[in-house]
């Protein structure tokens, strides 16, 4: 154990900022560093790489804020992996860390950085053996899996510099950046799917729903004008519902046992799990595809052909409702080519991803310690205790039960929901990547609000902290 301690304690690391408090000035500037070399190395391509087999999958690439063919193709995966396995093991108690002393903290955080180390390294290794990222004839697999593994670990320090000296952390800074990037594009590019120049500067529309809606108004195609309509005010109402979700709080009355007349008020958000279970089905989805197509490619097509939307595969997933040729069930509408078997399979999707997401908030929650139990332990440790009743952490557990499963189930719902109605309507993006970067930018912003009202108003610093 002692080996293993001199490990964690000798592992790099950024240096913490020398200040208690950064200034709102300096976190932003060290934000937008980060945020600016994530985009420039997105740009920079594998050198050696020939066949990149990962660019249809678009999907994973956005949920895993990774540009497949680049330097960071890894991207968040094996810091994300990295995390949730460690939850799962600490809150299954297979692993026990005291998360309550700083020394138990430092612990974690270092036995999840070195683990993260493990999954770069091994992740690099299966995209290029596996044939997700071919070298190019004359290259080695050695020079891919060394560059994979270099953008892995900047992507990791640079995590950590946005969780010490920025807003929030990288890892949802970069899903957000990566989601938004795929937005802009979509709405605004203005090249054609032949990469010229389209409208206003060319005789076709180009890439981007603004200016094909444009286009289709001048050019009298009423067609293409409100396919443009439907992806964009798509992609709004989602935006729209995913922020007035997120501000929905179930807030608890409590007091302090040992203050009179003073008490706060513990919130329990709708979506109490956030978007973990999403991102856990969305995950399932994406492997269940790539398995799909690798057995397809082998002559051994038992889920079904992903790219026909045919088998098993087809009836799980949003196949003929992509937003970049179809423009999903509104598209479908608009066109008239909507058919039974679509609406069936529409059906099948969404309940798929509502069950998926059920299913998963219910097991996050009995082992990453947000359960009724784990919570009033947690109150009970901060002195609280519901006013009017004797201090036991048993009748904090019995009232929270009353919140904590109903919210964990309705929240999973609507999330898997509004996430399978945003892939079937053809929104800009993908409908669980447009939900992590909205839940990710509303937090951003309250923490930057808070940030910049304590700077402004350094007595109110004193109040937020109670």
């Amino acid at each position: 154990m002692s080996f293993f301690n001199d490990i964690l304690t000798n592992l790099p690391e950024i240096t913490k900022p020398t200040q208690k408090r950064l200034p709102f000035n300096e976190k932003l500037k060290w934000t937008g560093i980060i945020l600016v070399l994530f985009y420039v190395l997105g740009m920079i391509p594998l050198y050696g790489l020939g066949n990149n087999a990962l660019q249809t999958f678009q999907f994973l690439s956005i949920i895993l804020g990774a540009e497949f063919g680049s330097v960071i193709s890894l991207g968040i995966g094996p810091i994300v992996t990295a995390s949730i396995i460690l939850q799962l093991l600490n809150g299954s108690k297979l692993l026990k860390f005291d998360l309550t002393t700083s020394e138990g903290k430092k612990t974690f955080q270092g036995t999840q950085k070195l683990l993260s180390m493990f999954f770069i390294i091994f992740e690099a290794a299966i995209y290029v053996m596996l044939g997700g990222l071919s070298p190019a004839p004359g290259f080695g697999s050695g020079i891919l899996i060394f560059q994979l593994c270099l953008g892995g670990m900047l992507i990791l320090f640079m995590d950590e510099v946005v969780s010490k000296w920025g807003f929030g952390s990288g890892i949802s800074l970069f899903i957000a950046a990566g989601v938004s990037k795929s937005v802009f594009i979509r709405l605004l590019s203005p090249f054609t799917t032949s990469g010229q120049l389209g409208f206003p500067f060319g005789s076709e529309a180009a890439g981007g729903k603004l200016w094909e809606l444009i286009y289709g108004l001048t050019s009298g195609s009423p067609q293409m004008a409100l396919l443009a309509i439907g992806a964009i005010v798509a992609t709004v109402v989602v935006f729209v519902v995913a922020v007035y979700m997120q501000a929905m709080k179930v807030e608890i009355p409590l007091s302090f046992g040992r203050i009179r007349g003073h008490g706060i008020r513990w919130p329990l958000a709708f979506v109490y799990t956030s978007n973990i279970p999403v991102i856990l089905v969305a995950a399932l989805l994406a492997n269940l595809q790539l398995w799909a197509r690798l057995l397809d490619n082998w002559g051994h097509p038992i889920l079904g052909n992903p790219s026909t939307g045919t088998g098993i595969i087809g009836w799980i997933s949003p196949a003929f409702a992509s937003s970049s040729t179809t423009g999903g069930i509104i598209g479908m509408l608009i066109k008239q080519n909507l058919t039974y078997v679509s609406i069936l399979q529409s059906f099948t999707y969404v309940f798929f991803m509502i069950g998926g997401a059920v299913l998963f908030s219910i097991f996050w929650v009995q082992t990453s310690g947000m359960d009724a139990r784990s919570q009033a332990r947690q109150m009970m440790a901060s002195g609280l205790q519901i006013p009017g009743f004797r201090r036991d952490e048993r009748v904090l557990e019995s009232l929270l039960n009353r919140y904590i499963m109903p919210l964990t189930v309705m929240g999973a719902i609507a999330v898997g929901f509004l996430a399978a109605m945003a892939d079937l309507s053809g929104a800009l993006t993908n409908g669980t990547g447009l939900l992590l970067t909205v839940m990710i930018v509303y937090r951003l912003y309250e923490e930057i609000a808070q940030q910049h009202m304590m700077d402004m108003y350094p007595v109110m610093r004193r109040f937020i902290k109670q």
